[in-house]
């Protein structure tokens, strides 16, 4: 990964990085190139430590640590429910990156920021891997449709970022909001129609038959919409469910899809759309899940004639990648050391 991070010296400045910085430091396809990096440069993420939980008075707190080439970081994450009663975020959280032989504090970031660049930029990787593999297969006019139509189910701050860091990566030809509140996905419509130039829509589930991309991005307990619609060269990305009890996409979809996850050893834990599956028999062993990692080294196997799913429930690892490409590029920080080329 060229975003090296090291120190000269004894003594370092931490830098703090708040959110307007971070977006202004890296785009939605630098992010998605930082993580890919990282798979390519050999970082095996079964091997990434487990996130913590822990209950307090109001809450949980959460702590995901990393550590890879010379560098360490975690995230520190609240969630407290009852902010929403405040008008206060109920996810708060910082990002603390270490690095260097004698392993200095370098920077602290603003975690939310962190966490919605790159989650969709972990989903816009997969989806860009996967969509690619397909085309590889495909003939005549599918083949060459560059401008992907884009089904985003969700109207919430992931469903934007989303929209964003797809429209970045893929040029859409255009985006449709399914919203239980159609109110919020009209106005999410209008969001992307205004500041990104797309055409958009208001739609139901049904619009996942004309898609080439779905991301789901909902709280979500049951599935979203029929998987049977699902084009044989679409892509689907689910983020929203982080437990096993909890699903977005249903047992016709995993039994006729292609499954990619961040990790087996994650997905069993925390992807209940997957562990339900296997529970279920329409995946039939842990086996037959691929990994992005895989992905990655082996990109052009096909797997045209029927759709991918990829399930994402979020990793340290991811954190550091991309934490450490926006360090890398602040200007701030060249006084620790760090080559931001500025």
């Amino acid at each position: 990964m060229n975003a090296a991070v090291e120190t000269s010296g004894a003594r370092t400045r931490t830098v703090f990085i708040d959110g307007k910085e971070l977006r202004a430091a890296l785009s939605p396809a630098a992010a998605v190139t930082a993580l890919e990096e990282t798979l390519r440069a050999g970082f095996d993420p079964e091997q990434d430590a487990p996130r913590t939980r822990v209950d307090t008075t109001s809450g949980q707190f959460l702590q995901m640590p990393s550590a890879w080439d010379g560098a360490v970081g975690t995230k520190l994450l609240t969630i407290t429910q009852d902010n929403v009663a405040l008008g206060a975020p109920v996810i708060q959280g910082i990002y603390a990156l270490f690095g260097g032989p004698s392993q200095a504090p370098l920077a602290v970031l603003d975690g939310i920021e962190l966490t919605n660049l790159r989650t969709s930029a972990v989903s816009a990787l997969g989806a860009r891997l996967l969509l690619d593999a397909q085309r590889d297969g495909l003939a005549g006019a599918d083949a060459r449709r560059t401008a992907p139509q884009l089904v985003v189910f969700g109207t919430g701050v992931q469903a934007w970022q989303h929209i964003k860091t797809f429209h970045d990566v893929f040029t859409l030809g255009g985006v449709a909001v399914v919203g239980r509140n159609p109110a919020a996905a009209a106005q999410l419509a209008a969001r992307a129609r205004r500041e990104l130039g797309l055409a958009t829509s208001v739609a139901d589930s049904s619009a996942v038959a004309g898609a080439d991309l779905v991301v789901c991005c909902t709280a979500a307990q049951r599935p979203l919409f029929d998987g049977a619609l699902v084009p044989d060269s679409a892509v689907v990305v689910a983020i929203g469910s982080h437990s096993p009890t909890s699903r977005e996409l249903d047992d016709t979809l995993m039994a006729r899809a292609a499954v990619v996850v961040e990790s087996r050893d994650s997905a069993l834990r925390e992807a209940g759309d997957v562990v339900q599956a296997l529970a279920s028999g329409a995946i039939s062993a842990p086996e037959d899940l691929r990994t992005l990692a895989e992905l990655v080294a082996d990109g052009s196997r096909s797997r045209a004639g029927r759709p991918a799913v990829f399930k994402t429930t979020g990793m340290p690892w991811q954190d550091l990648a991309v934490a450490r490409a926006v360090v890398a590029a602040h200007r701030s920080v060249s006084a620790n050391g760090l080559n931001s080329g500025r």
